[in-house]
C-alpha cells in the first residue's frame, strides 16, 4: 500500500481491506475523506493516476493537526514533486503493529509523471472538498436570511453568475470528452478577474465597517454601526464564500489544462495554486481579524458606560456576539482557526455597584463622586425602568 502526502491531505492507496485496517490502526476518520475514484471520475489528472488507483483502491484524508500527527511515524520521504511525500507500508505478519514501512522501490516514485498527477489529483480532491463544504455552509445560511437580506445578497451574487455558468459548462465538457481544450479554458479564463472583483469588493466593505466601528467612541454611534453591521456583514461573508467556492472550481479546471497543454509544468503550477489560495485565506484572515478586534471594542466600550446606557450597552453587545459569530462559523468552512467566546454585557446594578465602590475610595472626594453617582443612576434607572420586564433595586 502506497502513502501520498502533499501537506494538506493524505492519499492511501491499496487494497480495499487493507485501506481500511490502516485508516482503523492509524486513528484516521473518515469524517472529512473521500474515496479518491468516486470525486473525480473524469479528466486528464485522473487519468495519470486512474490505472493505479483502478488497480486497487484509493482514500484521500484531510491532514489535521492530530492526522498529521498519526502518519507521521512512517517517515514519509521528500519526492522530486514539490511539496509532496511518500512511503510504501505492508503488513509484517503476527506482530501486533501490523503496518511497518518498506523500503522497496514503489510504483509512483519509478515514475515522476504518476507521481505529479497523484498531487494534481489530491489538489483537485482538496478543492473539491472545499467547494462542497462551501455549498453547505451556504445553504445553512439562505436558509436564516430574510428576504431583505437575500435581495440585497443575491444583487452582489448577480455579478457571479456568468462565471458560474461558464464554469459548469467547462465541466460538462470536461465529463465529456476527458479534458481541457484551450476553447474551453478560454471561456472560464475570461471569468477570473470577475471572480477577484468581486472579492476585493466585499473585503473592502468588511474593511469600511472595521473603520467605523474604530472611529465610533460614542455609545450611540456603536450601536448604530453594530446593529447595521449585523446584517452587512453576512452578506459580505457569504459573497466571499461564493468567490472562494469558483476560485476552487476553476483551479481544478486550470490543472486540467495544464496538464493537457504542458504536462512537464504541472507541479509547479499545483504549487503556484497552493500559494495564491494562502495568499487569499491570509488576506481573509486579516479582515476578518480586524472586525473581530473592533467588535470586541465596541463590547469594552458599551459595558464602561452600561450605567448611564442600560438599553443600548446590551444591544452592542448582541449585535456584536451576532456577527462574531457569523464571522466564526464562515472561517471554519474555510479552515482557518478561529475560537468563539460571547461577550457579556455588564448588568446595570453590577456597574452601579462598582462606581458606588470607586467613588467610596476617594476619601474627600468620595461625596462628589457619589453625588454624581446619583444624579447618573437616577437618570440611567429611569431608562432602565421604561423597559419591558425590567426591575432595578
Amino acid at each position: 500500500m502506497e502513502l501520498v502526502s502533499d501537506g494538506d491531505g493524505l492519499a492511501i492507496i491499496g487494497g480495499p481491506s487493507a485501506v481500511e485496517r490502516f485508516m482503523a490502526a492509524v486513528g484516521l476518520s473518515e469524517e472529512g475523506s473521500a474515496p479518491i475514484g468516486s470525486v473525480l471520475r473524469t479528466g486528464s489528472v485522473a487519468a495519470l493516476t486512474g490505472s493505479e488507483v483502478a488497480a486497487n483502491a484509493g482514500r484521500w484524508v484531510k491532514l489535521t493537526e492530530d492526522s498529521a500527527r498519526a502518519v507521521k511515524q512512517f517517515g514519509l520521504t521528500p519526492t522530486k514533486s514539490p511539496g509532496v511525500s511518500h512511503a510504501m507500508v505492508g503488513e509484517p505478519g503476527n506482530i501486533k503493529q501490523w503496518i511497518q514501512v518498506v523500503r522497496t522501490p514503489a510504483s509512483m516514485l519509478t515514475n515522476p509523471a504518476m507521481l505529479a498527477g497523484a498531487a494534481g489529483l489530491m489538489a483537485q480532491i482538496a478543492m473539491q472538498q472545499q467547494m462542497d463544504a462551501i455549498m453547505d455552509y451556504l445553504a445553512v445560511i439562505d436558509r436564516k436570511l430574510d428576504d431583505v437580506l437575500r435581495a440585497q445578497t443575491n444583487e452582489v451574487l448577480a455579478r457571479l453568475d456568468g462565471v458560474e455558468l461558464s464554469v459548469k459548462e467547462a465541466m460538462a465538457v470536461r465529463a465529456s470528452v476527458g479534458r481541457v481544450s484551450e476553447v474551453t479554458w478560454s471561456k472560464v479564463q475570461a471569468g477570473a478577474q470577475t471572480i477577484h472583483e468581486v472579492e476585493g469588493f466585499a473585503l473592502r466593505q468588511l474593511g469600511d465597517l472595521a473603520e467605523r466601528l474604530e472611529r465610533s467612541r460614542k455609545v450611540g454611534d456603536l450601536a448604530d454601526v453594530t446593529k447595521e453591521a449585523e446584517a452587512e456583514v453576512q452578506k459580505w461573508l457569504v459573497t466571499l464564500a461564493r468567490c472562494f467556492e469558483l476560485h476552487d472550481a476553476v483551479g481544478v479546471l486550470e490543472l486540467e489544462r495544464v496538464l493537457d497543454a504542458s504536462p512537464d509544468e504541472l507541479d509547479r503550477h499545483r504549487v503556484g495554486l497552493r500559494s495564491a489560495r494562502d495568499e487569499r485565506l491570509a488576506l481573509i484572515t486579516d479582515h476578518t481579524d480586524r472586525l473581530l478586534d473592533r467588535m470586541h471594542d465596541a463590547v469594552g466600550i458599551a459595558n464602561s458606560q452600561v450605567l448611564l446606557n442600560p438599553r443600548q450597552s446590551p444591544a452592542i453587545v448582541r449585535s456584536s456576539n451576532h456577527v462574531s459569530s457569523d464571522v466564526h462559523e464562515f472561517r471554519q468552512v474555510l479552515g482557518i482557526e478561529s475560537g468563539h467566546d460571547s461577550s457579556t454585557s455588564r448588568r446595570w446594578r453590577e456597574a452601579a455597584a462598582d462606581t458606588l465602590d470607586q467613588a467610596k475610595t476617594v476619601g474627600g472626594h468620595g461625596v462628589t463622586g457619589i453625588k454624581r453617582l446619583g444624579t447618573g443612576a437616577q437618570r440611567g434607572a429611569s431608562a432602565a425602568a421604561r423597559q419591558p420586564g425590567r426591575s432595578i433595586s
